[in-house]
């Protein structure tokens, strides 16, 4: 490929709604242009790296056994609708009508459609597994999309759905995606992490993300350094406490603390450690009638230790929390506390609420709290002299940095990732929805056991931006560089040696299958070095008339602080080793 018949528009600046690195870079580098709030046209240079990355996922994906298909981006509603997701989904899901007013949805994902397919042509456990995937244009109509491809409302995935017969045979499929995508994203070159992940309402633990590491990354990752367990923030958990409850040392007292309404506050004030506090939260339950309207309420009480955090996933597996739950209104809080929220705690109450106990408050002893007053606080509480033990005791906070890996074998890290990746264990939430059935062996019919399987295609280079880039641009790994190797003659229009040298190494790398730009613009070099360094290029080769004289080439790759000189006759396959390396 010639850079003078390829389209490069490069920009000395970002635009200004331009926001993370990622999105700044791909705008600047020409990879992308805006069309609208969240959508974006793939320009050439941008849609090389898409289409390597598609081109891999396909690779493993065809290699684990998973057929490709490609299913409407314009759907039917009555599919929607015998899922229930129709009604279900809130305004992300774009929803249209045609000239004979029939409603239609533009699919943000597949199940509803693979599904259909799967209770027409899958009649026999004969026919079983299936593994049917795809790659597709997707719409999510996101309320503030932002930060480029990472967020956009249009975007490529690729998203696959097993059908199996039952869940040992689901499991094993799941097992053989799970394996496939470790080979996705080895070969992407980029540094990430499967972690476990949280399985929502249909409960199980076959679900893992795969986030890309990354400083600005949304999503917290946890892991243990000295072992294998890694999980999402949602997901993690801590080793619970072993250790007995220490001995009430304290008498409780009410004291003044005006003005302190949170645990830091309180904490400062009273020249105690932060962990020997108590935060309240206050939830409710509503019990609703046929029509939907609330019949009677449960308030909650959930207490934390002052320096944790709760976990709004944990806690809806409590039970009683599990149906659904929302924050306590202050006129809720008021007519059980007796005061606003800030001073709160289990002491005292006007009125029963229900109380959870996070696992480590269930063992502290002489612990703070609110004294249900403005102004005051409760000191030296314990549990049985003060107040009941906790009817309920559960986990229902997130970890920090330095718990105790469940697993026991060292201490949590967190860092941040970008989800790239999800596989997931669906079961038989759709086919039992839209009685998609097969013959079992027995002649019954039976409903599929499904997962799915999901790569954001248009997400992942986005990501891979934010893990490598610099001052200068964009890093690309050599798997899915928009070009692999880019040759800069300079001065080729002056020097038929150079011109000459130029096209020989170029069609040499090519014919060896290298992906090889020659950027024969006749660009100055400051100027030609500049958008090779932004765009990313991992690999440059620069041809001079002083080093054809000298027998030099200089070779450096996009990492490099300094070029590496090369006899001329061995560049090329110096240039091949570099890239086999």
């Amino acid at each position: 490929m010639r850079a003078s018949q390829f389209l490069i528009s490069t920009l000395k600046e970002a635009p200004a709604d331009a926001e993370v690195a990622s999105h700044k870079l791909m705008m600047r580098a020409g990879m992308i242009k805006k069309l609208g709030a969240g959508i974006y046209t793939y320009m050439p240079m941008g849609l090389r790296v898409i289409r390597k990355v598609e081109g891999i996922v396909r690779e493993e994906m065809n290699r684990a056994g998973a057929v490709e298909c490609a299913m409407p981006v314009i759907q039917p509603a009555e599919l929607w609708q015998e899922s229930g997701r129709f009604e279900k989904m809130g305004p992300e899901l774009l929803r249209i009508r045609d000239r004979h007013e029939r409603d239609f949805v533009v699919q943000p994902t597949s199940e509803e459609v693979v599904t259909d397919i799967a209770r027409q042509e899958l009649r026999s456990y004969k026919q079983l597994p299936k593994n049917l995937y795809q790659v597709q244009t997707k719409f999510r109509d996101e309320r503030r999309p932002r930060f480029g491809l990472m967020r956009g409302r249009e975007f490529i995935m690729k998203d696959a759905y097993s059908f199996d017969r039952d869940q040992d045979s689901a499991k094993k499929s799941y097992e053989t995606m799970a394996q496939a995508y470790r080979r996705i994203f080895d070969r992407f070159g980029l540094r990430y992490r499967a972690v476990a992940a949280d399985s929502g309402a249909i409960g199980g633990d076959l679900s893992e993300e795969f986030q890309v590491i990354a400083a600005t990354g949304e999503d917290a990752i946890v892991y243990c350094p000295q072992s294998e367990y890694a999980a999402n923030m949602e997901k993690a958990e801590a080793l619970a406490p072993s250790a007995p409850r220490g001995p009430a040392k304290q008498a409780m007292q009410k004291v003044p603390t005006p003005g302190k309404s949170t645990c830091e506050d309180v904490a400062a004030l009273l020249e105690v450690p932060l962990a020997s506090t108590v935060k309240s939260i206050v939830l409710a339950t509503d019990k609703l009638d046929a029509q939907g309207a609330p019949v009677s309420t449960q308030v909650w009480l959930l207490l934390l230790r002052g320096d944790h955090d709760m976990n709004e996933i944990k806690v809806g597996k409590v039970p009683g929390l599990d149906a659904g739950f929302r924050f306590a209104t202050v006129a809720e809080i008021e007519a059980h506390f007796g005061t606003r929220p800030g001073y709160l705690g289990p002491i005292g109450l006007k009125q029963p609420v229900q109380i959870v106990a996070d696992r480590e408050v269930a063992v502290m002893a002489d612990w703070i709290c609110g004294a249900n007053e403005e102004g005051f606080h409760t000191t030296g509480v314990n549990w049985g002299r003060d107040l009941p033990e906790p009817a309920l005791v559960a986990d229902i906070r997130n970890v920090v940095e330095g718990d105790l890996s469940p697993d026991g074998k060292g201490r949590l890290a967190i860092e941040r990732g970008i989800e790239v990746g999800h596989i997931f264990y669906l079961g038989t939430k759709y086919s039992k929805a839209m009685e998609a059935t097969f013959l079992d062996e027995d002649g019954k019919p039976k409903v599929f056991e499904m997962g799915c399987y999901g790569i954001g295609i248009t997400r992942l280079p986005a990501a891979a931006i934010e893990q490598n880039h610099d001052e200068r641009g964009i890093i690309w790994p050599d798997a899915i560089a928009p070009f692999t190797v880019v040759v800069c003659p300079i001065g080729m229009d002056r020097s038929a040696d150079v011109k000459a040298a130029a096209q020989q190494l170029h069609d040499e790398l090519a014919a060896a299958g290298i992906d090889v730009l020659l950027d024969d613009r006749g660009e100055r070099p400051g100027a030609m070095f500049a958008d090779w360094e932004l765009i990313g290029v991992p690999h440059r080769v620069v041809i001079s008339d002083r080093g054809l004289k000298e027998g030099q080439l200089e070779y450096q790759h996009r990492r490099d602080a300094a070029a590496t000189k090369v006899p001329a006759g061995e560049i090329a396959g110096f240039v091949k080793g570099r890239l086999s390396a």
